[in-house]
């Protein structure tokens, strides 16, 4: 059973690419906790039935996240419905691999749009209401992908290790006004798109080759230990990565 942090009920949270993987285990336990929780992503589709499948207190907005104004105006809605911004956790990613020699300027810049660019934006237009309210919680998602030099995406891997160096920096300038900024950054989760397009029977060998817990991490692993960075629990936690990845690193 997982832990209830009685702070986080009724807090207002924005999570994006919300619809699924492990946004929307995210989603889903940030609306176990008694949060009203609002869920961006681009997948108009899945991201509707599961708002219809949580009911009260859950708020899915289409939206293109490297669109920012599209960006912008979804994380108003969610300000209309439900009030000022307590939490927003960084979740949206795309680990497209992609060969170095291939990479074009369009593609790069589109890389670091869906996989970067977003982050600064969305802190950007919640961090004025965490400031108004003297507290506040940011979780931008990374990766280990950089960390253990995983090729085939260099694009990828440099939006994801910058990611430390966004969280610190906002940690910083913002830990005055109350709001802890840190990141978190997955080992391989068992998402359906990691099953569907790159796990096999050999790659996942070598995961339990290299992970100290000789399981497969699922979605569920990555959404409880945000959920409680983003509590109470978590009030001294703050210009911290913290690394969920079955002690691969």
């Amino acid at each position: 059973m997982a832990a209830i942090y009685t702070d986080l009920k009724d807090r207002i949270i924005i999570v994006t690419g919300g619809a699924g993987g492990i946004g929307e285990a995210i989603v889903r336990a940030f609306h176990a906790q008694g949060a009203r929780v609002g869920f961006l992503d681009i997948d108009a589709e899945r991201g509707a039935r599961l708002q219809n499948e949580l009911g009260k207190g859950a708020l899915f907005v289409v939206c293109d996240l490297t669109d920012i104004s599209a960006l912008k105006s979804a994380i108003q809605a969610v300000r209309e419905a439900f009030g000022p911004i307590d939490i927003l956790v960084n979740n949206a990613a795309h680990d497209e691999r992609h060969a170095t020699l291939d990479v074009t300027e369009a593609y790069w810049d589109g890389r670091m749009a869906v996989n970067l660019k977003h982050q600064f934006f969305a802190a950007q237009t919640v961090l004025p209401d965490m400031q108004a309210a003297g507290k506040g919680a940011i979780v931008n998602l990374g990766s280990t992908s950089w960390i253990i030099g995983q090729g085939g995406m260099p694009a990828y891997t440099a939006c994801k290790s910058a990611v430390i160096g966004l969280t610190r920096s906002l940690a910083r300038d913002f830990g005055p006004f109350g709001v802890r900024v840190n990141a978190v950054a997955p080992g391989w989760i068992m998402t359906e798109r990691q099953l569907e397009l790159w796990v096999t029977p050999e790659t996942e060998k070598d995961i339990y080759a290299n992970q100290c817990l000789k399981r497969r991490l699922v979605p569920e692993d990555i959404a409880r230990v945000v959920v409680f960075m983003c509590s109470d629990e978590a009030g001294a936690i703050t210009n911290q990565h913290y690394v969920v990845d079955g002690g691969w690193t």
